[in-house]
C-alpha cells in the first residue's frame, strides 16, 4: 500500500512540473487525464533512459557532467510523454469523446437508440431489403416484377417500423425524381392512422402547455378526438358558453412523440450514411441530403409554432387574401404553443368525398378546381409560400361553397429568383417556346459544369408536345417524364423545387376527384396570361423602372465627379492602384500561423540533420565512458528536432478540418 501511495505521490509531483512544460513546448492545452498519463509515462522511462546514458558501471564524472546528463535524461523522458500526447491527439482528438457526466446521461439514450437501430435492421432483413442495403442490388435496375416486389416489401417494412418511417415513405412517394415510379406509387398507400392516446395523457399535455386545465380555458371541450394521427390528435371545443361563440379545433401533440421521432431520425441518418457508403445508387440519389431534408421537415412538424406562422403567412398572401372562395382557419395565439394549436373550426366536408355534395348543391366543379389550382399556382409563382401537401384530405368544401385550407404544418418556400424563373417557365409554356422553357428550367435546377443544351431543348420540346397540348389528360406520367429529362441530363433538383413539382402532382389528383375533366394545361396558360404577363403591362413596367431608378440614382449622382477625378489623375500621371494584401485580421493570423509552422518544421529538420551528423561523427572528447561530446550534443539536437516536429504535428491535428466528427 505504501509503495502505491508513494508512486501516486511521485506522479503527482512530477505532473506539476510536466504539465506547464509540455503545454509550453507544444503550444496547446490538453485535458488532465492525458497530462496525467503523459507524466506517468515520463516518470516510467526516466530511470531506463538514465541507465542507458550513464552505462552499467559506476558514474565517475564531474558534477557538471552529472547535471548535463540529468538534463538530457529529463528531456528524453519528457519526449516520451510529448510523443504520447501527440499520438493521443491524432488517434482520439480532443472533444471527440464525451465527458464522464455526459456519458452517464447519454448512456441510456445510446442503448435505446442502438436497440431501435437493431430492430429496424431486423425489420429490413425480414422483408428482404438486405441486398439493397449492402449494395448487391439496385432499385433502378430491377425489371417490372422486381420493382413491384421491392415496392411492396419497402411499404410493409416502413409500415411496421412506425411513425417516422411511415412519414418517410409518404415523402418518398412524392419523389419520382429519385425513386422508381412503381415504388413511389406503392408508398403512396401508406396511411398515417394510429390508435388515439387516452384522454388523461392529452389533458396533461394541455395543462402543461397552456398553464391551466382545458376546463378553465374552454367553455366546451369534447374529450373524444375528431381525428388521431401519429403526431397529433384533434379535438373540437368552444371558447365560451355563448352559442354564437367561435367553434374551434384543438390540435394536441401526442405525449412522448418528440423523443421517439428524434431517436428514429438518428436512425434514418445512420441508414443514409450506410447507403451512401455501401451503395453507388445511394450516392447517386443523394440519400444523405434526402435524410437531412426529411429530418428538418419532421422537426418543423413537431413545432406547432411553425404551423401557426405558416397559417398567418399563407392567409396574408395575395392568393388567399385576394380570393373570396378560399379561407384559412383563424389562429388563436393565446391558446397555441409548441405542442398545442387552437384554430377556427371550419364546417364542411372533405374535398375527396365532396363530389356528390357538389352535384346536390348545384356547384360548378370546374370552377372549384380552377379556384384551387389558381390558388396553389399563385402561392408558388407570386407569393413564394405554398401548401406543400395539397391532398384531398387537407381541403374542405364549406357549407357556403368556399374551400377551406387545412394542415399548413408543411409549406414550401421559394426565393424571388426561383419565382421569376418559374414565371418565365409558365410564359414559355403559354407561348409553346421550348428554348425559353429550357433557359428557365436551367435557372430553376442545379446545372452541371458540362451540359448538352441542344439535346435538353429537344427533350423539353418533345415533352411539351406530348403533355402540354390542350385536351391531353394529365397524370403521374407527365411528372415522371419531366423527372426523367432532369435526371438524364444530370440536373439536380433543389428540395424547394421538388416540393413544387410534388405539390402540383398532388393538386392534380385532388382536382381530378371533384372535376375529372379539368384541363390543367389550359388553366396554366390562362393563369400565365392573367397574372404573369401583368409584369409586362405599361404600369407595371413603369413602376419597375421607377424602383430601379430610385436605387441607382445615388450612384448616378456621384458617378460624374468620380469620372472627373479619375480623368484628372490619369492626365497628370498620378493614377495608381492601391491593393492591400491580407487586410483582414483573420487572414493575417492564418498566414502568420502557417509561417510559424513552416519555420518550426525547417528548424526542426535542420536540428535533426545536425543531430544525425554529430551522432555519426567518430571520436571527439569523451563526455562519459560511453558517450562522446559530439554524441551528447547530437542527442540534445535530436530532442530539439523531435519537440519542434511534435509541435507542428499537434497543431496540424488540432485544425478543425482534421478532427474526427
Amino acid at each position: 500500500m505504501g509503495v502505491v501511495v508513494g508512486a501516486l505521490f511521485s506522479i503527482a509531483v512530477f505532473a506539476v512540473i510536466f504539465v506547464p512544460v509540455a503545454q509550453r513546448l507544444l503550444g496547446v492545452r490538453f485535458g488532465l487525464v492525458r497530462m496525467g498519463l503523459g507524466a506517468a509515462l515520463t516518470l516510467a522511462v526516466f530511470s531506463p533512459i538514465a541507465n542507458a546514458l550513464v552505462g552499467s558501471g559506476e558514474f565517475t564524472g564531474s558534477n557538471a557532467v552529472a547535471v548535463a546528463l540529468l538534463g538530457l535524461t529529463t528531456l528524453c523522458a519528457m519526449l516520451a510523454g510529448l510523443v504520447f500526447l501527440v499520438l493521443s491527439e491524432a488517434l482520439v482528438p480532443t472533444g471527440s469523446l464525451p465527458r464522464a457526466r455526459d456519458l452517464r446521461r447519454d448512456l441510456g439514450g445510446r442503448i435505446a437508440r442502438t436497440g431501435r437501430y437493431l430492430q429496424i435492421m431486423r425489420i429490413a432483413l425480414k422483408h428482404g431489403l438486405g441486398p439493397y442495403l449492402r449494395g448487391r442490388r439496385r432499385p433502378g435496375r430491377e425489371n417490372a416484377a422486381g420493382q413491384a416486389d421491392l415496392a411492396r416489401s419497402l411499404r410493409l417494412a416502413l409500415d411496421e417500423a412506425g411513425v417516422t418511417f411511415v412519414k418517410l415513405g409518404q415523402v418518398l412517394s412524392t419523389r419520382s425524381d429519385v425513386i422508381p415510379a412503381a415504388v413511389a406509387a406503392e408508398l403512396s398507400h401508406l396511411q398515417d392512422q394510429v390508435s388515439p392516446v387516452p384522454w388523461p395523457q392529452i389533458e396533461r399535455v394541455l395543462t402543461e402547455e397552456l398553464g391551466a386545465p382545458p376546463q378553465q380555458l374552454y367553455a366546451e371541450f369534447d374529450q373524444k378526438p375528431l381525428a388521431a394521427a401519429s403526431i397529433a390528435q384533434v379535438y373540437t371545443a368552444r371558447l365560451s358558453a355563448d352559442a354564437n361563440a367561435d367553434a374551434v379545433v384543438v390540435k394536441v401533440q401526442r405525449p412522448g412523440i418528440a423523443g421517439l421521432v428524434e431517436r428514429d431520425l438518428d436512425i434514418v441518418r445512420r441508414l443514409a450514411r450506410l447507403l451512401d457508403r455501401n451503395t453507388d445508387w445511394g450516392r447517386a440519389m443523394g440519400v444523405r441530403a434526402l435524410a437531412d431534408g426529411f429530418a428538418d421537415a419532421m422537426r418543423e412538424e413537431l413545432d406547432f409554432t411553425v404551423e401557426a406562422g405558416n397559417m398567418t403567412v399563407v392567409a396574408a398572401g395575395r392568393s388567399v387574401a385576394g380570393s373570396k372562395d378560399l379561407v384559412v382557419p383563424r389562429l388563436y395565439p393565446d391558446r397555441s404553443t409548441r405542442r398545442v394549436l387552437t384554430m377556427q373550426r371550419l364546417d364542411g366536408i372533405g374535398l375527396g368525398n365532396a363530389q356528390q355534395a357538389i352535384a346536390d348543391r348545384g356547384l360548378d366543379p370546374a370552377r372549384l378546381g380552377r379556384t384551387l389550382f389558381d390558388c396553389l399556382l399563385g402561392q408558388v409563382a407570386i407569393d413564394g409560400v405554398f401548401h406543400a401537401d395539397p391532398h384531398p384530405g387537407n381541403f374542405l368544401l364549406l357549407t357556403d361553397g368556399r374551400i377551406g385550407m387545412l394542415d399548413l404544418g408543411s409549406v414550401g418556400r421559394l426565393d424571388p429568383a426561383t419565382r421569376e424563373a418559374l414565371q418565365r417557365f409558365l410564359l414559355a409554356i403559354d407561348h409553346g417556346d421550348p428554348v425559353s422553357a429550357t433557359d428557365a428550367l436551367l435557372e430553376i435546377v442545379y446545372r452541371p459544369d458540362v451540359i448538352d443544351e441542344r439535346g435538353l431543348e429537344r427533350a423539353v420540346g418533345q415533352f411539351m408536345t406530348k403533355h402540354l397540348t390542350a385536351g391531353v389528360a394529365l397524370g403521374p406520367a407527365m411528372f415522371n417524364d419531366l423527372f426523367k429529362i432532369i435526371t438524364s441530363h444530370d440536373l439536380g433538383v433543389p428540395p424547394e423545387v421538388a416540393a413544387v413539382f410534388r405539390a402540383l402532382a398532388t393538386v392534380e389528383g385532388t382536382i381530378s376527384r371533384i372535376s375529372p375533366g379539368f384541363d390543367l394545361v389550359e388553366a396554366s396558360r390562362e393563369f400565365a396570361g392573367a397574372h404573369v404577363t401583368d409584369r409586362l403591362a405599361p404600369d407595371a413596367l413603369r413602376r419597375t423602372a421607377t424602383e430601379e431608378l430610385a436605387t441607382l440614382l445615388p450612384m448616378l449622382r456621384r458617378l460624374p465627379r468620380r469620372i472627373d477625378r479619375i480623368a484628372a489623375a490619369a492626365e497628370s500621371g498620378r493614377l495608381g492602384v492601391n491593393v492591400r494584401l491580407l487586410a483582414d485580421e483573420r487572414d493575417r493570423r492564418h498566414f502568420t500561423g502557417l509561417l510559424h509552422q513552416a519555420l518550426l518544421a525547417i528548424i526542426g529538420a535542420t536540428a535533426g540533420i545536425m543531430a544525425v551528423l554529430l551522432l555519426g561523427t567518430p571520436g571527439g572528447p569523451k563526455f562519459t565512458d560511453s558517450i562522446s561530446l559530439f554524441q551528447f550534443f547530437g542527442y540534445n539536437l535530436l530532442v530539439i528536432c523531435a519537440v519542434l516536429v511534435l509541435r507542428v504535428l499537434v497543431l496540424i491535428f488540432r485544425l478543425p478540418g482534421n478532427r474526427s466528427s
